[in-house]
């Protein structure tokens, strides 16, 4: 008697790894997918700013000069003032004294005090002989009392001594500042020269403080 054997069929093993690993892939991509979604978020971004702005006057200033105290104008270089003498100086002799007042102030459009410095700006044929004394005084004219001595008396004609300065104070509202009263006083010496004419102009510039 010949034994047969039943034939069985069985299905393929994949063993217990393969059933135990999907899972894991299927965290794996699921994990990435958590990640796919963060990386596609922006972060929106504050912005502010500040702004500033400033507006800029330029102030006047302008010096104004007189030679009677009361008409105060403008006297540049190429038309400078003629200073009044009490006495004539076309016909001086040694020993004579002559006074001549003047008056500068700030116009009533400057809105600096300034500083206003002496000098000789010009001199013209024979002056010798003759010397000067320049004074400041509280009141137009060369009265006394004399406030402050601006060059001393035997100064020679043509020349100023360095550093010879005042001060200007400018006007309020619309007032133009107070004047500074100036004397000139010009004295004939023993040496004068017969017969020489010469003339002497002087600057009075006005800076801003």
């Amino acid at each position: 008697m010949v034994a047969t054997s039943a034939s069985t069929e069985t299905e393929p093993d994949h063993g217990e790894g393969s059933t135990r690993n999907a899972p894991k892939i299927r965290a794996i991509l699921a994990g990435g997918l958590v990640l796919g979604v963060g990386a596609a978020i922006t972060l929106a971004a504050w912005n502010d700013s500040e702004f500033a702005q400033g507006t800029f006057t330029a102030g006047a200033f302008n010096l104004e000069g007189s030679t009677d105290g009361t008409t105060f104008g403008e006297n540049p270089v190429t038309a400078p003032a003629t200073l009044g003498f009490t006495a004539a100086p076309a016909n001086l002799a040694p020993g004579d004294v002559v006074t001549a007042p003047f008056a500068v102030r700030l116009d009533d459009t400057t809105s600096n005090d300034a500083t206003v410095t002496v000098s000789t700006e010009a001199s013209t044929g024979a002056l010798t002989g003759l010397s000067y004394s320049l004074t400041q005084s509280t009141d137009f004219g060369c009265a006394e009392p004399v406030t402050a001595t601006l060059v001393a008396a035997g100064q020679e004609l043509g020349t100023t001594p360095g550093s010879v300065t005042f001060a200007l104070a400018q006007g309020t509202g619309t007032d133009p500042g107070a004047p500074v009263n100036l004397c000139f006083r010009i004295t004939a010496d023993d040496d004068l020269v017969q017969s020489q004419s010469g003339t002497t102009t002087w600057e009075f510039a006005a800076q801003s403080q």
